[in-house]
This record gives C-alpha cells, sequence and structure tokens, in this order.
C-alpha cells in the first residue's frame, strides 16, 4: 500500500463525524477531522444570536440521546468539561384551559397525572422503560438480528405503528396530546407508519435519565468531544470546507459526515450507477423556521407545569396537531403550527445576564419555505402565555435556506437528514448489505442520513466507523 498521510479522514464535525472520528482514533489510527465552518459542532454550537451576554442554542437545544447514548456513554466526556443541568419536568403540553399534561422523569407518577389513561400509559411505557439497557444499542443501529430479539419484537410492534393509531389506546385529552406532541418530533404525518418510533424512544427517555440541558450551551457537547479526541492524538482542521475529493490529503479511508446531496457532489464520479441512482432518489423531509428570543423574564405560561419544564410542545390537541404536521407535509403552511419551545435559561444561569432569559423554539414547514413565520410562532406561544411578546428583548429567525447556510445538512430545512419514514427506516441512505459502505472502496457515510437517523448520539458515526475498522484494518469492535 502506497504511503498516505493519514489512517483516516473524517469530513464533518457534528456529533456523527466526531463519534467516528473518535472511534477510529481510539484504535491508534492517525484521524484528521475536516470541519468547513470555522468553529466544530455542526448542529452542536451555540451563539449569541440576539444581544450581547444571551446565550443561544443555533440547532440543537435538549439532549436526551446525548445523555442515553450507548456510545457517548463510554467517553469521560465529564472529564473534558460537560456538564449537564436537568429540569423538574422533561417536557409540558399545554392545553387553552390553562392545564397540560407533564412527562417526568418518574414513569408512575407521569401516569398518574394522566388519569384515566394512568394503566394504558404504565401498560405501554413499562416493558419499554425496563427493557431499554437491553434494546437501545439494538434500536439505535442499522437493521441485524438482534441481541434480544423477542424484546425487540415487543418495542417494533408500536414503533412500527402510525402515532396516529397508537394514540387510540388512550382515552383522555391530555394523554393524546402529551403523545401526540413526542411523536410529532418525526417530522412527518402523524398517520405515517413508523412515527410511534421516536415518541416511544423520546418518552422512555425522560424515565429512564432525563431530558438534559448542557450548562453553557450545546456547544460544550462538542467541546468534550473534540477535547477527548485530542487528547488521544487526533487532529482537527476548521474552515476548510470541502467540496471534491481532489481537496482531502491522502488517506486510507474518508468517512463523510454529509447527506447523499453533498457525496453525490463531491464523491459522485466514484461511485456504480445503482449507488448513484439510489442516492439521487434519496428523500428529504419537511423543513424548520426557527426563533431564538432575549427575554425580560420567564415566559408566563399559564399553566404552572409548563414554567417548570425545560420543554414546552405547543400544538393544544391530538387533532390540531395532527392538522398542523399534514399541512406542512402537503407543502402548506399551518396558521397554528405545532411549536417545539425550550427555555434553558430557566436551568442555566449561563444562558443570560442575571434576570434575564432566552428561549428556542421552531416550528414544521414546508421543505425549502421561506415564510417568515415569527409572527404565527409568537402568537401560538402568546396563546398559552398572554404577555410573552412583552417580555421580548431581540429576536433571531433562521427560514429554512438559513438553516441549510448555516449546516449544509439540513437540506431544505430538514433537519433529520432525510425523512425517516417506513420507505427509509432501514434503507437510508441506500439499500446495501451495510449503509455505512458507499460502492467505492474506502469511502463511506457516517451522517444522520444512515441508520438509526437524526438526533445528538452519535451512533451513525461510531457504526459506520466500526464498519470500516473491520472492513480495512481488520478491527472487530465488540459492541
Amino acid at each position: 500500500m502506497s504511503k498516505t498521510e493519514f489512517d483516516a479522514v473524517v469530513v464533518g464535525s457534528g456529533p456523527n463525524g466526531l463519534a467516528a472520528a473518535i472511534t477510529l482514533q481510539q484504535e491508534g489510527l492517525s484521524v484528521l477531522l475536516i470541519e468547513g465552518k470555522d468553529v466544530i459542532g455542526g448542529g452542536l454550537t451555540s451563539a449569541e444570536l440576539t444581544l450581547p451576554g444571551f446565550v443561544h442554542d443555533v440547532c440543537s437545544a435538549i439532549h436526551p440521546l446525548a445523555i442515553g447514548s450507548p456510545f457517548f456513554n463510554t467517553l469521560p466526556l465529564a472529564d473534558h468539561g460537560l456538564a449537564y443541568t436537568f429540569p423538574d419536568l422533561a417536557a409540558a403540553h399545554p392545553f387553552d384551559d390553562s392545564t397540560a399534561a407533564v412527562l417526568g422523569s418518574s414513569l408512575e407518577e407521569t401516569a398518574r397525572l394522566l388519569g384515566q389513561d394512568e394503566q394504558a400509559y404504565l401498560d405501554l411505557f413499562k416493558p419499554l422503560v425496563r427493557d431499554w439497557p437491553d434494546i437501545a444499542a439494538d434500536v439505535l443501529g442499522p437493521l441485524h438480528f438482534p441481541k434480544h430479539p423477542l424484546k425487540m419484537a415487543a418495542f417494533g410492534l408500536n414503533a412500527l405503528t402510525s402515532s396516529s393509531h397508537l394514540a387510540k389506546r388512550f382515552k383522555t385529552r391530555e394523554a393524546k396530546g402529551l403523545w401526540a406532541g413526542m411523536a410529532a418530533h418525526s417530522i412527518q404525518p402523524l398517520t405515517n407508519l413508523t412515527t410511534s418510533a421516536i415518541g416511544l424512544v423520546l418518552m422512555t427517555a425522560a424515565h429512564l435519565k432525563g431530558w438534559p440541558i448542557p450548562v453553557g450551551g450545546s456547544k460544550e457537547i462538542a467541546n468534550a468531544l473534540s477535547s477527548y479526541f485530542i487528547s488521544l492524538g487526533g487532529r482537527i482542521e476548521t474552515g476548510r470546507y470541502i467540496k471534491s475529493l481532489a481537496e482531502l490529503p491522502s488517506a486510507k479511508i474518508v468517512l463523510f459526515d454529509v447527506t447523499p446531496k453533498q457525496l453525490l457532489k463531491i464523491a459522485g464520479h466514484k461511485f456504480s450507477s445503482i449507488y448513484k441512482w439510489q442516492l439521487e432518489r434519496y428523500r428529504y423531509g419537511m423543513g424548520v423556521f426557527k426563533i431564538d428570543w432575549a427575554l425580560d423574564g420567564p415566559i408566563p405560561f399559564t399553566a404552572a407545569e409548563a414554567r417548570k419544564a425545560g420543554t414546552v410542545h405547543i400544538g393544544n390537541t391530538l387533532e390540531e396537531i395532527q392538522l398542523s404536521e399534514q399541512l406542512s407535509w402537503e407543502g402548506k403552511h399551518a396558521d397554528k403550527p405545532f411549536v417545539l419551545l425550550a427555555q434553558q435559561s430557566l436551568f442555566d444561569e449561563t444562558r443570560a445576564p442575571e434576570g434575564k432569559h432566552t428561549a428556542w423554539a421552531y416550528c414544521h414547514v414546508p421543505n425549502g419555505s421561506t415564510k417568515d413565520m415569527t409572527a404565527i410562532i409568537e402568537q401560538q406561544v402568546e396563546r398559552f402565555a398572554p404577555g410573552f411578546r412583552d417580555l421580548i428583548l431581540g429576536r433571531h429567525t433562521m427560514d429554512t435556506a438559513q438553516v441549510e447556510e448555516y449546516n449544509p445538512n439540513y437540506i431544505g430545512g430538514d433537519i433529520n437528514g432525510g425523512v425517516i419514514d417506513l420507505g427509509q427506516i432501514f434503507t437510508r441512505p441506500a439499500l446495501r448489505s451495510s449503509p455505512y459502505r458507499t460502492s467505492a472502496k474506502g469511502l463511506y457515510i457516517c451522517s444522520s442520513s444512515t441508520p438509526p437517523g437524526g438526533g445528538v448520539h452519535g451512533m451513525c458515526g461510531y457504526h459506520a466507523a466500526k464498519t470500516a475498522l473491520k472492513d480495512h484494518f481488520s478491527i472487530v469492535l465488540k459492541s
């Protein structure tokens, strides 16, 4: 083999790129991580977007999958500066009558507060909470024969159903609304098959380890990962946006933390016709319109529970959320969109000057939408928190084009790296023996466009690196 500058090059420093780089470096390889922006992290970044002293998470904000990641949990990230703070409640779901359903750390208390649906909730989630430690690595990985087939089958029977169908287990407005808000994280119509999967995972995560907030901002997760990578001997270069293979140093393998659209531009000429055809047919989903606010005080939600939650799902009833998501999927804009809101400064005093606060929110919109949803989103918040708009000191908005400009992996504003529906949940980005291998020897894809998909968990990067280690270095990782 001819001499190369590096054993491995990883392009893109999002959570999956960082996870891939660490996995390779842990095995003693020489690894270079290249990031196009001047700061590492991809969607794991924070900045003073509105006013001085107000720290906002540019993309991801609340991190149940990070603290629950089977890979991240093996890393000494606390030794590299990462600390979490935990809201009193993981999430609250307010209704128009000033009441709210809640997702708390206690499975039993969350169920009890759902009244008539207490037993239905326990029947659904008690087995999941019990089995999750045994199935987490399989759920957050590619399609393969699981270590615990019966437990995985039980999970799959519910996860592969539509969230609209699963909602029929519940009788109350509270349980149905709470469930709909969780399932809407799937960013597709709630009538689609597999939309139950993300809701089940998020709610189970809350009962196991909570929905934490990184102290200092989401950037601190990326900082800890990169610090650990460098401590192992890894090398990082920023401000180097890769547009072709010719721009890369020589390496035995290259892993790309990019989606199929960018991968085709960079290396499409190396791929087989069938693989190119599959990547060209890859489907992206709905986008997001995002707002960050600098506030003169905490958001005055009329529901007391919403004032204690790190995340607030603003969407009222199952029916209203279902309509909102369906309209966006059909290329329309909802007048009352489902809004995902985070209020990090309530639990992390580093986010705002003393006595002031921040808030973070987005709604789903058609892919590529450039409609300004500011007034509509603020009206939705005001609906459940009268007086909210009077507290706004500054705001920063991003439509889908600006979201993609910030992170090129968010094609058309799609923060999930492509639709995670039945057609792409097992075959993202293409139907192959391994989703991480491209048709070109030594080239791999490790982004959220591979299993298990979007979220800050690093498992796409870990599994891609694990595959590359076996293929090229005869190194077989046990887990």
